[in-house]
């Protein structure tokens, strides 16, 4: 490539052609391609490029600790898990053009947030915007909003989100402005954008940290109406090391 093609490629942000343009070029004329198919050749490399990177730049802006693919997870060591349901939503991946969301309610090492950020990246690879938080992470920056008087703000932040994952609910008591705002942001996502939720608490028990009976009524309600729940309730933990030599919740 000469160096006013560069230039124009430069000016252009074709990346993906500077980097490949030798490559590209000795495998158009090993093909014989026509004028056509060279150009077609040529822009289909580049969208693929584009597209991957962007793909990789959604990941690293998600906020996720860890990468759990739904390959990774253990199934085998978890029998009680329904992984036939499990596996059809995620292979029909509808729960996105549904905007429904996904609880999943188990124990403490369980495998809970592993599942949810396998779902999560398979949200972003699909070109969704995503993003991971947990539960205490949330509620202390809304909490945190109110002083600073930015709640509508941080608000219309995490209710642009295609895919939210929300962590360990249950983990921490809500004050009752936190409260307020929390059940603010589900209505605001509600049949909206899809959601993923996960706790080691049932749903009878999440009065016990919200401590606001009508408020935690209708924000159940709101979950459950469009929800998948994964019940994960009588699974084992993968941490007990007197099952297969244990793992994290994320395994």
């Amino acid at each position: 490539m000469d160096e006013e093609l560069k230039s124009i490629a430069k000016y252009l942000r074709l990346w993906g052609l500077l980097a490949r343009w030798d490559d590209l070029i000795a495998e158009a004329r090993r093909g014989r391609f026509s004028h056509e198919r060279l150009l077609q050749h040529v822009l289909q490399a580049e969208y693929r490029g584009k597209n991957e990177n962007a793909r990789v730049l959604r990941r690293k802006r998600a906020n996720i600790p860890e990468l759990l693919e739904i390959e990774t997870y253990p199934f085998a060591r978890q029998p009680k898990l329904d992984r036939k349901r499990i596996m059809s939503l995620y292979d029909r991946g509808d729960y996105l053009t549904k905007q429904q969301n996904m609880v999943w309610l188990g124990p403490t090492g369980c495998g809970k947030t592993g599942l949810a950020t396998s779902f999560l990246l398979q949200a972003i690879d699909r070109g969704y915007r995503g993003y991971f938080i947990t539960f205490p992470e949330l509620i202390d920056e809304l909490f945190t909003s109110l002083a600073d008087r930015s709640e509508q703000k941080v608000l219309r932040r995490y209710t642009s989100y295609d895919c939210l994952l929300i962590d360990e609910v249950g983990y921490v008591e809500v004050e009752p402005a936190q409260v307020g705002l929390f059940f603010t942001l589900m209505q605001k996502r509600h049949k909206q954008k899809t959601t993923f939720i996960t706790s080691n608490l049932g749903f009878g028990e999440w009065g016990s940290f919200l401590k606001n009976n009508h408020l935690t009524a209708a924000l159940i309600d709101r979950l459950t109406e469009s929800s998948h729940v994964i019940n994960m309730k009588d699974c084992h933990s993968l941490r007990d090391p007197l099952h297969d030599g244990g793992t994290s919740d994320r395994p």
